[in-house]
């Protein structure tokens, strides 16, 4: 089996795939959305398992020695053997987002090696802005026209909290008293709320500085907003033990832990 890419080669294939997913999750958006359930009770649409069956052919070209895990397709109790290195993708992150039109859903793609996350893409499609970060080689924006095409290229980085207070970034969905409680503790000035993985490209962009979650998330929520976010010289740590978040838990059924994700300090 051929070597995978160089880096450099991957991130521009994942930003191609993510798209070209993006454009047809708009596609699916302009018209009535049909939403099914998973056994897990959570919802699924078209543009989810479009999304993936394009992404995971697109990957599948780009580097077929490189195994993946999807959402959709693990959903189907179709895990490969992963190994040391292992795309991520969720195909539509916030699904919920997307059935209640507030533009907040992304397509993610994240790259895996020795359990973390090391390149990443982002891209919220209604939104026409696409982020993506590469370990060591930092992290940027970029806007997407109508025509889908990426431009105006800028790079990204996390913000050191300054005096004034920390600006706290929470799930619009999924707010619980735990994350309520462990925001009481830090000294707070402002709030904001955003859906899906654009929370942590907030903070990796310097609009925020710090995003809990202490709820449920699964692998494919998180690996590429991770990914884009140390890159921008951000990290995640599991709470309480402030540990990386690691990826390749099987033994977890690839359910995460408590975490939070800060900004630079």
């Amino acid at each position: 089996m051929p070597f995978p890419p160089p880096d450099e080669d991957l991130l521009s294939g994942m930003i191609d795939l993510a798209l070209a997913a993006g454009a047809n999750a708009l596609e699916v958006y302009a018209r009535t959305i049909h939403v099914t359930r998973k056994s897990d009770d959570s919802p699924v649409t078209e543009a989810d398992r479009q999304g993936e069956a394009i992404i995971l052919e697109g990957l599948e070209r780009l580097a077929p020695s490189i195994p993946t895990l999807a959402e959709e397709e693990a959903a189907a109790g179709r895990i490969p053997a992963l190994g040391d290195q292992f795309f991520v993708v969720d195909p539509l992150d916030g699904t919920k987002e997307f059935v209640d039109r507030t533009g907040e859903f992304t397509v993610n793609i994240a790259l895996v090696r020795r359990q973390q996350p090391v390149i990443g893409v982002v891209y919220a499609p209604a939104l026409s802005k696409l982020y993506a970060g590469r370990t060591g080689a930092g992290a940027f924006s970029m806007r997407i026209d109508k025509a889908g095409r990426p431009d105006d290229r800028q790079p990204i980085a996390a913000r050191r909290a300054g005096s004034a207070g920390l600006t706290a970034i929470a799930s619009r969905s999924h707010l619980t008293p735990e994350t309520e409680a462990f925001l009481a503790k830090l000294s707070i000035a402002s709030y904001a709320a955003a859906g899906s993985s654009l929370k942590f490209c907030l903070i990796a962009e310097g609009l925020a500085d710090v995003y809990p979650r202490m709820g449920r998330t699964m692998e494919w929520d998180t690996a590429a907003g991770q990914a884009v976010l140390e890159a921008a010289g951000g990290r995640v740590e599991t709470y309480p033990d402030g540990n990386p978040l690691a990826y390749g838990k099987i033994e977890r059924a690839f359910d995460n832990p408590h975490f939070v994700a800060w900004g630079a300090r």
